[in-house]
């Protein structure tokens, strides 16, 4: 069925006429290759993950961050493509020069999609009760908070017991979302939040719908209506696009690229994203204990074939800090592509007939594993493959460390706290990173705070904590009627009331 025909069916369950008002008026856009913007317009997404329900408060999975935040739910601060942060509930921020206090002013006229007014108790509830319940997602990023206070009801002040780099980025994440205080809304189905899109339908297990939020305190939304199609097998999700019934086909296998292309309809975009290919060692236990097994292990990966072998949707990555993140450093020369010294540095450990076995979440398909059992036959080590179902990794691997290699997607910006914890999964434990690490949250320079994490990173990729296999950067066809669509981070991020789609 074509495009607009499809669309025109998906209108069909929106309940209620759209109608522009309000205080923001449509905005006006640069027009795309095809035509002028129209405000009426149906923006669809093909996406791979569905969240389980709407719970942004919570419920795990970026799924959820996904389709959510910027969109449906705001915070006092966000962050824009570059990961820097942004103002957002927050029309400005002031830090106090020990970096111990936090001053908010509000931006006037917010409402919530209930129709009320946002107000400094609602960010006030909304911080402490994340502060307070260890069930609220975000909650150990306000770890450090002494006291959130309203000195007037413009204003939110948030005191840290000590200085922490991370505090402003942390609330642009769960942490700093605001929710109507005393809201009976179920939000299991639905959400009540201030962002310039409501959610209109949620068809679980085929798409979630949202509309145009036309009382939203600043500039309208560019379309009337996006409706995310969840479909998460990727060869459907390329028919869809080559049938032209979606606008936008997020993950797009590289396989149909050219195909995708050659059709005249999309344009192939990337971007980049703090979504790091880990190939965990078990640093605790043996034979990963070793240093020089570790070492073995990277030399024999060409980073570069790997990356090609994925076809193309990533860049190479050396190190636990990606290139969108603060503290980021090539680190190439610390891991040159060598199976020679590879095999002399197994010798020297004494594994000259070592047995390994990857243990990988079955959501991954075959070519990293492929690709490793290659690799590492050719300096005489046996890679046995172990695809397991992803709750029995986060039972074995993750919270029983009972492996020896192991392959994840770490999605998370700023994660490099993974490195400093001892009974973390990896189970790598270095006190000179520690203390790095620590000072470099305590640290009130920016640039100071960089240049520790830096460091520190470049000991971990030194020590061959990990094999960091690539960056992802993963494909989006995107409709040649589309604008401004996002590019950075999607898998986590994907603020849409910016993006247009042309009149035809």
């Amino acid at each position: 069925m074509p495009r607009r025909a499809t669309l025109a069916t998906a209108a069909l369950f929106v309940t209620g006429a759209l109608i522009l008002a309000g205080c923001s008026s449509s905005p006006s856009p640069a027009p795309t290759s095809v035509g002028a913007p129209d405000p009426d317009a149906t923006l669809t997404i093909a996406a791979t993950l569905e969240p389980s329900n709407l719970d942004i408060r919570h419920t795990s999975g970026a799924a959820l961050d996904q389709a959510l935040i910027d969109n449906v739910y705001e915070g006092i601060v966000s962050r824009d493509q570059d990961n820097n942060v942004v103002p957002k509930l927050a029309s400005a921020y002031e830090v106090s020069d020990d970096g111990l206090t936090y001053t908010f002013t509000l931006q006037e006229g917010v409402t919530f999609h209930d129709g009320s007014a946002l107000t400094a108790d609602d960010v006030v509830t909304s911080l402490t009760t994340a502060k307070d319940d260890p069930t609220v997602q975000g909650n150990s990023d306000l770890a450090g908070v002494t006291s959130i206070t309203s000195p007037d009801a413009a204003t939110v002040v948030v005191t840290l017991a000590e200085p922490n780099s991370d505090f402003l980025f942390s609330l642009t994440g769960r942490a700093g979302l605001v929710v109507r205080a005393g809201d009976t809304t179920d939000l299991q189905t639905k959400a009540n939040g201030t962002g310039p899109f409501t959610v209109s339908q949620w068809a679980q297990g085929q798409s979630l719908t949202l509309d145009r939020a036309d009382a939203y305190w600043g500039e309208q939304a560019g379309v009337a209506e996006v409706v995310i199609d969840y479909i998460p097998d990727r060869t459907a999700a390329a028919n869809a696009a080559l049938a032209d019934e979606v606008d936008v086909t997020l993950e797009l296998d590289p396989e149909f690229r050219a195909q995708i292309e050659d059709s005249g309809l999309f344009t192939i975009e990337t971007g980049q994203t703090t979504d790091k290919g880990t190939l965990a060692f078990n640093n605790a236990a043996p034979p990963l204990n070793d240093p020089k097994v570790r070492e073995a292990l990277r030399l024999a990966i060409d980073h570069d074939g790997l990356v090609e072998a994925i076809g193309g949707v990533g860049s190479t990555l050396y190190g636990p800090i990606p290139e969108l993140d603060p503290g980021y450093e090539d680190l190439s020369d610390l891991v040159p592509f060598d199976p020679d010294r590879a095999k002399e540095l197994l010798t020297e450990a004494g594994q000259e007939d070592l047995e390994l076995t990857l243990t990988i979440p079955n959501i991954y398909d075959a070519t990293i594993p492929t690709y490793l059992v290659s690799a590492f036959n050719d300096i005489g080590v046996t890679l046995t493959v172990e695809s397991v179902e992803f709750s029995v990794w986060l039972q074995d691997v993750y919270t029983n460390k009972d492996y020896e290699l192991s392959f994840v997607r770490h999605v998370e910006a700023r994660d490099f706290s993974n490195w400093v914890d001892p009974d973390y999964y990896f189970g790598y434990d270095n006190p000179e990173v520690q203390s790095l690490y620590a000072e470099a949250v305590a640290s009130v320079d920016e640039d100071e705070a960089n240049t520790l994490l830096a460091q520190a990173a470049r000991i971990v990729s030194e020590d061959n904590a990990a094999d960091w296999l690539f960056a992802a950067a993963p494909l989006a066809a995107v409709s040649t009627q589309v604008g401004d669509f996002p590019k950075n981070s999607l898998n986590v991020r994907l603020p849409l009331a910016g993006v247009t789609v042309s009149s035809e």
